[in-house]
Parts: structure tokens; C-alpha cells; sequence
């Protein structure tokens, strides 16, 4: 698309107010009209940059979303599929804060540097929102005076991967319900709201500002990836961010949208991980096994989503183990 080709793009978001069973409703999951002004990119309710009109060179993307603060977003590839991995950073008076790095040294160091082009502050605080490696796995990148936070289930998960020989920085501050800080003159709430994604999902709240940075909890267009997932506690850990007072929900993979339609879209996920359930239930429920379901299984309109194909059938296979009582405490 035209004019981005800048070396860094701040733009600024104002918030705005077979056999088997049949398949799951899904006619609800293609999202609400809104009535506010839409980027032209945006019309378009997809995960994929190409479909969006992008090219690799438009990223990374950088859009300030409250006076200093900003959310990154970088493409990564899955298969032949690409899609964004985004963090968020926060500039304080006196320092900065990042939630979530990126998939390795090389783009988390990319990431630092774009950081720097914003301010000189130094990055001195590091939220582990996703314990998963295309989060985490170019943390050491960062400063190593830095406090990194993680709840204390991601935190048993960063020292196994350092056991198994991967140069992680340990968390170093632990945040098992919620920690409130005061940095540089900004509040800065980093939560712990339920299981969703992982055993150890962090958000991080600015109530002035009611942004949430949901990382991994919130999947924008992307098929809900299930492999360490404790499936119905997701639906209930999304319904307490819902409640919360909230304005702009950022995710952890997908697009940085328009507030207006990053609400409207978590309610649209909540959906998709709801047919998601709903589908493993049914096959389970009538008697299949899981071969059956993963041979059978149809989502709906979630047929077209980003990584559904990499990510259907372990989908289902988490739902089984949740419905057998399987799944593991820690994930």
C-alpha cells in the first residue's frame, strides 16, 4: 500500500467510545459494523497482511497508542503462513516498560532499537504476558539489569526452557494476582486474570489510559491455539477482561485495529474458542474418539482464519483432554 514505507509509523488511535455431529454455529463471528471512521486497511477482518493489502517491508509497525504508548508489531511465519507478533511498550518519565519481546535475539534487539528512535529512556522493566517462545525467546536481548515479571506458572516454564539450554532470562519479580506500579509518573497495572492461553497468562492494565495488552489471551483473526490452553477457563478469563474498564484491547498476534473493532473482535475470539469447544464436545459427547474428531471436525466460518490448519487439531485434542479430566495443572 502507499506511503509506508517509512522507516517507523506512529499512528495515532483515538479511543472510541461425514459421520459425527453437526458443525458449530459460527454466523456471529464475523464481527459487528461499526459506525466510527475505519482505516481503510482495516475493513478487511483478517490476520493476513497480504489480504490487508501490506508487504513484508511495511513492517515492523509501530502506532502510538496514548501519549507514550505504543504497540509494536512484527510478521512472523508459521508454514506459509505469515501473521504479526505484537508487544507493547510504555514510556515513563523515567524509564520504559515492554510487555512481551519477540520470537528471537535478532527481532527482540530490532524491537530495542525501534524503541530507541521513540526515546532515550532505558528499558527497565520486562512483562513475560506469554510464557511461549515467540515471546520470550529473545528476552536476553534486553538490558540485563532489567526486572522481568511473569507469573509464578510462567516463571517455572522460562526455567525449564533455561534448563534445556536456552539462554532465557529467569523472572525476576513474580506477579501471582496483581502488581501495581508507579513508574515515571504513569500507573501501570500488571494482572493476572485467569488461565487462558498458558497456565501463566499476564495482562497489563494503564487505567488512565484503559488500555489492556492481552498478549496470547487475545488472538485477532488467528485460530485459537490450544497446546498448553485450558479451554473453558480462556472463555471465563476474556469475560473478566470484558468487565473491566477498558477502552482499547490489545492483542498478541493479529492487527492492531481501530478500539471500536479490538472490542468488537475479543468478543468475536471468545466466540471462535466457544465453537471451538462446542465442536470437541459434540464429538465426544455422540462417542468418537479424537482421530474421528480431527478426521470430521468442520468450524465455520473459522475455516478461513489464520492457522487453522496448524492449530484445528491440537485445538480439539486440548478440548478432549479438558473434557477427560487430562489436562495437566501447569501447562
Amino acid at each position: 500500500m502507499a506511503n509506508r514505507h517509512t522507516s517507523i509509523t506512529l499512528l495515532l488511535f483515538l479511543a472510541a467510545a461425514g459421520c459425527g455431529a453437526d458443525s458449530p454455529d459460527t454466523s456471529k463471528l464475523n464481527g459487528d459494523e461499526t459506525a466510527v471512521d475505519i482505516p481503510e486497511d482495516q475493513i478487511i477482518r483478517t490476520a493476513n497482511p497480504y489480504a490487508r493489502g501490506y508487504t513484508d517491508s511495511d513492517f515492523p509497525r509501530i502506532q502510538e497508542l496514548a501519549p507514550g504508548v505504543y504497540s509494536y508489531e512484527q510478521l512472523r511465519s508459521a508454514g506459509d503462513e505469515k501473521f504479526t507478533t505484537v508487544s507493547m511498550f510504555v514510556v515513563t518519565e523515567t524509564s520504559v516498560l515492554v510487555a512481551d519481546g519477540q520470537g528471537s535475539i535478532e527481532e527482540t534487539q530490532k524491537m530495542i532499537d525501534y524503541i530507541a528512535m521513540v526515546t532515550d529512556k532505558p528499558i527497565k522493566d520486562v512483562v513475560v504476558a506469554s510464557d511461549h517462545g515467540d515471546h520470550t525467546a529473545g528476552n536476553s536481548a534486553f538490558p540485563r539489569e532489567a526486572r522481568f515479571w511473569a507469573h509464578p506458572t510462567s516463571a517455572s516454564a522460562l526455567e525449564r526452557m533455561a534448563q534445556n539450554g536456552s539462554a532465557l532470562p529467569l523472572a525476576t519479580n513474580l506477579v501471582a494476582d496483581r502488581e501495581v506500579l508507579q513508574l515515571g509518573g504513569r500507573e501501570i497495572h500488571i494482572q493476572f486474570l485467569g488461565r487462558a492461553h498458558t497456565g501463566g497468562d499476564l495482562v497489563v492494565y494503564l487505567p488512565k489510559e484503559k488500555i489492556m495488552f492481552m498478549s496470547e489471551a487475545y488472538l485477532h483473526r488467528v485460530f485459537p491455539a490450544m497446546r498448553s490452553a485450558f479451554p473453558s477457563e480462556w472463555v471465563e478469563m476474556i469475560e473478566v477482561a470484558q468487565a473491566m474498564d477498558v477502552d482499547m484491547y490489545v492483542p498478541g498476534h493479529g492487527f492492531v485495529d481501530h478500539p471500536s473493532i479490538l472490542k468488537d473482535e475479543l468478543e468475536v475470539f471468545q466466540g471462535a474458542i466457544r465453537a471451538v469447544i462446542e465442536e470437541a464436545q459434540r464429538w465426544h459427547e455422540e462417542g468418537f474418539d479424537l482421530q474421528d474428531a480431527i478426521a470430521g471436525a468442520t468450524f465455520g466460518s473459522l475455516e478461513t482464519w489464520s492457522l487453522r490448519e496448524s492449530q484445528g487439531d491440537r485445538a480439539l485434542q486440548q478440548v478432549f483432554a479438558e473434557i477427560d479430566g487430562t489436562l495437566p495443572e501447569e501447562n
